[in-house]
């Protein structure tokens, strides 16, 4: 992980912790995937109980987020992106991390995802200890018109 990184987590309606995320959002999601969400959405997801937004940060700059929603003990790792300059450096384990360890100390019993069968996260997944459980084939169209898999992984918490 990188030296001074910050991981700060923000809940409800923060609307500033929002724009961040909005600043790496247009940068991290490819445009033919149209996996990225518009700000609308965030602050809607965020405005749910049991919703939490990490950033990543380094001195003022904002490398990174993680968007998740928790439902009884049961949650959801919605979002999960880095600063494609800063990508292959920890920020997207450090994150995952910091989510799993707030989902655990919450009572939470079990965490899941989906994502895009090419996404090179999968292998971020695997080795933070989701398990494979189902996947959908040619489930996702991108703007690029071509169909994809989405693969669905959970962990044990």
């Amino acid at each position: 992980m990188i030296h001074g990184l910050v991981l700060e987590r923000h809940e409800q309606s923060d609307r500033k912790a929002q724009a961040a995320a909005m600043s790496v959002m247009d940068k991290a999601f490819d445009p033919a995937f149209g996996e990225a969400w518009n700000l609308s959405q965030l602050a809607g997801m965020m405005a749910m109980h049991g919703s939490w937004l990490t950033l990543a940060k380094l001195d003022a700059a904002v490398l990174g987020f993680a968007l998740v929603r928790s439902i009884f003990d049961e949650s959801e790792l919605l979002l999960l992106a880095v600063d494609p300059g800063w990508r292959g450096r920890g920020i997207g384990s450090a994150l995952l991390n910091d989510c799993i360890a707030l989902a655990r100390t919450r009572g939470i019993a079990m965490m899941h995802l989906e994502v895009r069968a090419d996404n090179i996260a999968t292998k971020l997944y695997k080795n933070t200890g989701f398990l494979h459980v189902n996947t959908r084939p040619d489930y996702y169209r991108g703007n690029d018109g071509k169909l994809r898999d989405a693969l669905s992984y959970r962990l044990d918490l």
